[in-house]
């Protein structure tokens, strides 16, 4: 949204934001390859959510098999499939996140400088926590937090620090306006 309507874009809290590096898991590689991706997305198992959940999170047991069973229905709604073929595709080729959308995800950061908070989890199996440092270089001004022993969602894995870390931030940008 910041690099196609910067007016609408107040501040940016990113977690554990793709963009910053080539690397992202085999998973998301191999969607966005031409056979494999469209065979892939045809029909979510439980076996496939459950694989995804064990991913995005550091802590495997966080799989559980309520959130396996909602990730399965996710998967199984209309046309669900094509989003995230769609969205693999766009992101990423077999080798990794497409440098053109890492390119304009930094000239759209340079032109339109906001507020930003990053948060990493320094056990992230999606997009290693190593990009934080391209993510620095990116958003030179950005507050930045990697959190220990967390996966790809720490909304999920440690909800309380995260939103220690993301309501002070939010205040903080709607008090200056």
């Amino acid at each position: 949204l910041l690099a196609q309507d910067p007016d609408r874009v107040a501040s940016l809290a990113l977690i554990n934001s793709a963009g910053f590096g080539s690397e992202v898991t085999l998973l998301l590689r191999m969607l966005a390859m031409p056979v494999i991706g469209p065979l892939s997305t045809r029909k979510t198992t439980r076996a496939s959510a459950a694989l995804l959940e064990r991913t995005i999170y550091a802590d495997r047991s966080l799989a559980t098999r309520q959130r396996v069973d909602h990730a399965l229905a996710i998967g199984r709604q209309p046309h669900s499939g094509a989003v995230m073929l769609e969205t693999a595709v766009e992101l990423a080729t077999g080798r990794g996140v497409r440098p053109e959308w890492r390119r304009e995800l930094a000239t759209a950061a340079a032109r339109n400088p906001r507020p930003t908070l990053i948060m990493w989890g320094t056990r992230d199996r999606v997009l290693p926590a190593h990009h934080i440092h391209e993510a620095r270089r990116v958003y030179p001004h950005a507050q930045l937090h990697l959190l220990s022993g967390v996966g790809h969602m720490p909304q999920v894995e440690c909800p309380q620090r995260f939103a220690d870390l993301l309501l002070p931030f939010l205040a903080r940008v709607d008090q200056a306006g």
